[in-house]
């Protein structure tokens, strides 16, 4: 299977529930293995007309979907597989709306699916310290309030912050604030001391070099956008930081029109899983079945 997930590949992989099923056995547990129950490795087979597999040892029942989000689902697993396979598809992520009119379900289920498989998204990317070099960067996500200012400081927005490894991962979380003390608790939890970190001019940032960080920064008030650093022996900038953001807020602007900041997290959890495993597809389908 190449890694390009297309429609057509779908379709001829999960033609109906009963292939879904089979393929959450197989990425949960195997069609062979230890059982639960009686210790024996063995086998395991369908049970007719009911979602579950038995023992061949003991005659234990196992229920695949147990434990996921398609437990007492009334939603055909075809459709759970299908919303997750637009899900890892898209660049742009999927809205309520879209998954009501391509699943034919009512808004309120859409909308659920949606925030079920974003959960799911935000679980399977678990947590990996950032190290080598880090890019960090933060932003302010939101519609524009009436009257406010805009940029950095704006009212009405939600702040987030960015941390990217060099050819590597990158984590997002919403922050209060800016001051010093958020962004260093915020870096001494999610990069490596001793790494060599880029960011912009913010005085917040200052702080990092007393804390056993290689600190660059580049000056975009005088329009600084990379710069070498022979102290650091680094070329320092947050240009993929900021490339995520702009499709974040244009993904956000374009398909989701408005994100409440109650439920911000799941959504920048969402784009932050795709950009951690872009062109593995299958994978990150897979990834998802198995959470």
């Amino acid at each position: 299977m190449t890694e390009k997930f297309t429609v057509r590949d779908f379709f001829n992989r999960f033609p109906d529930d009963g292939a879904c099923l089979e393929h959450i056995m197989q990425v949960r547990f195997g069609m062979r293995h230890v059982c639960g129950t009686c210790g024996c490795e063995a086998t395991f087979h369908k049970i007719t007309g009911r979602n579950a597999y038995v023992c061949s040892q003991c005659g234990n029942h196992l229920y695949p979907c147990a434990g996921t989000i398609f437990e007492k689902s009334r939603t055909s697993l075809q459709l759970w597989f299908y919303a997750i396979f637009l899900f890892v598809t898209t660049r742009h992520g999927v809205s309520g709306k879209e998954l009501q009119r391509t699943l034919g379900v009512t808004y309120k289920t859409a909308w659920r699916m949606g925030q079920q498989i974003r959960i799911l998204m935000t679980d399977a990317d678990g947590f990996e310290v950032l190290r080598g070099h880090v890019e960090l960067d933060e932003s302010y996500v939101g519609g524009v309030r009436h009257g406010g200012k805009r940029g950095r400081g704006a009212e009405g927005k939600t702040i987030v912050m960015g941390l990217k490894e060099r050819d590597g991962r990158m984590t997002t979380q919403i922050i209060p604030n800016v001051k010093m003390s958020t962004l260093r608790n915020v870096t001494l939890r999610n990069v490596e001391p001793g790494s060599t970190v880029s960011t912009d001019e913010l005085m917040s940032y200052g702080l990092l070099t007393g804390d056993g960080y290689k600190h660059g920064s580049v000056k975009h008030g005088a329009k600084e956008y990379s710069r070498y650093d022979y102290r650091t022996d680094a070329v320092h900038h947050v240009n993929h930081v900021e490339s995520f953001w702009r499709l974040f807020k244009k993904s956000v602007a374009s398909t989701h029109i408005h994100v409440s900041p109650k439920y911000m997290d799941r959504y920048l959890s969402e784009f932050t899983f795709r950009s951690n495993h872009r062109k593995m597809e299958n994978a990150m389908f897979d990834l998802l079945i198995g959470a």
